[in-house]
């Protein structure tokens, strides 16, 4: 019998019993070979790191909008300014205090696109060792952060905004570090601008243009915005949306003035890393699924809140808002061109896939 149960065993192959022991010494050996401490596996290769933080941001664009939609101030700038939103309110008036709201929910709009573009770039991009993708973290995350600092020119520390920025920029940092072990070769700078796609033709390229027009848009709109900020705060739209001069917003409490132009430098600064990246990603990722669909997410979350807060609280002054405007029409143009191509380049496929 036990000839016969030996006759049984494939050639060359060894007892099931011994196979399953030689298996597992090998994943002991493995498990004891590996030396990663408790903290480098934690990190891993800094993409969740990446995505943590825009799941973090996005988060926080969220929590802007909704905390607005409130009508309450946050409890540090009633504390700053020595009064709630509605003390402002009968202060001032009603147009002053849906002000301050409008550049909130605009800054959590910025926040909820930069967010919904980081979680992509750590899944996707980065994921496939694409040197850009790192670099499109590296140059929108540096100015978004670098945007806190607008505070030195209006002297209005945000402690909330502070602490927050304390607490995500180490856990990017981080990830930014051991993300660009992932990256076959050396990090060059050249590697944001210069691209290694195919060349393109008609409406994909022409559609990439279009969205990269858009995104420069965005950086200067952004870069203007976090100026005026730092300088004369409002424009002449905003002051007779308000139907207050200057002089007499200031008067109503000396650190109101110094917190709008907190709420306008956040927002700049948020538009200024969206114009990046969608720069930098409109010009290198390839046209797949997913890029149509978070370029989609971006536009409805940045366009959706800054205009839709405009119309909501009635601000809807056409000089102040052509740019905007504009905006959209670039971006919208650039998306349906986008999408175009992919939809010709998947029949193709599908044609080529029938007749093999």
């Amino acid at each position: 019998m036990g000839q016969v149960a030996n006759s049984c065993q494939p050639a060359g192959r060894l007892p099931i019993g011994l196979s399953f022991g030689r298996y597992l010494l090998h994943d002991l050996k493995m498990s004891f070979d590996d030396r990663r401490s408790l903290f480098q596996a934690l990190l891993g290769d800094g993409r969740p790191l990446l995505a943590l933080t825009g799941i973090a941001l996005f988060a926080s664009g969220g929590f802007a909008i909704l905390q607005s939609l409130t009508g309450h101030l946050l409890p540090h700038d009633s504390h700053a300014l020595g009064m709630d939103a509605g003390g402002l309110t009968r202060a001032a008036n009603a147009q002053l205090t849906l002000f301050m709201f409008h550049d909130r929910v605009a800054f959590g709009g910025t926040l909820l696109a930069i967010g919904a573009a980081y979680w992509w770039l750590s899944e996707f991009p980065l994921r496939a060792g694409q040197a850009w993708a790192w670099w499109a973290f590296a140059v929108s995350g540096f100015t978004g952060f670098a945007s806190f600092l607008a505070y030195l020119g209006y002297g209005y520390l945000d402690t909330w905004h502070a602490v927050a920025t304390l607490i995500l920029l180490p856990i990017f940092l981080a990830g930014l570090w051991r993300s660009r072990r992932s990256i076959p070769g050396r990090l060059r700078i050249r590697q944001s601008w210069r691209t290694e796609l195919p060349a393109e033709a008609g409406a994909a390229r022409h559609g990439r243009h279009v969205f990269e027009a858009c995104g420069l848009g965005l950086v200067l709109a952004g870069a203007t915005i976090v100026g005026v900020g730092m300088t004369t705060v409002f424009v002449p739209q905003d002051l007779a949306f308000i139907a207050m001069t200057r002089k007499q917003i200031g008067a109503i409490s000396p650190m109101l003035i110094p917190v709008i132009a907190h709420d306008r430098a956040g927002f700049g600064g948020g538009l200024l890393s969206c114009g990046l990246l969608i720069l930098i990603i409109t010009r290198h990722a390839p046209l797949t699924r997913s890029f149509l669909e978070v370029m989609a997410l971006m536009g409805l979350f940045g366009f959706g809140a800054a205009l839709g807060v405009h119309g909501a609280i009635g601000y809807l002054d056409f000089t102040h808002l052509a740019p905007a405007y504009a905006g959209l029409l670039l971006f919208l143009a650039g998306w349906a061109l986008c999408v175009r191509a992919y939809r010709r380049a998947a029949k193709g496929q599908s044609g080529a896939a029938a007749g093999a």
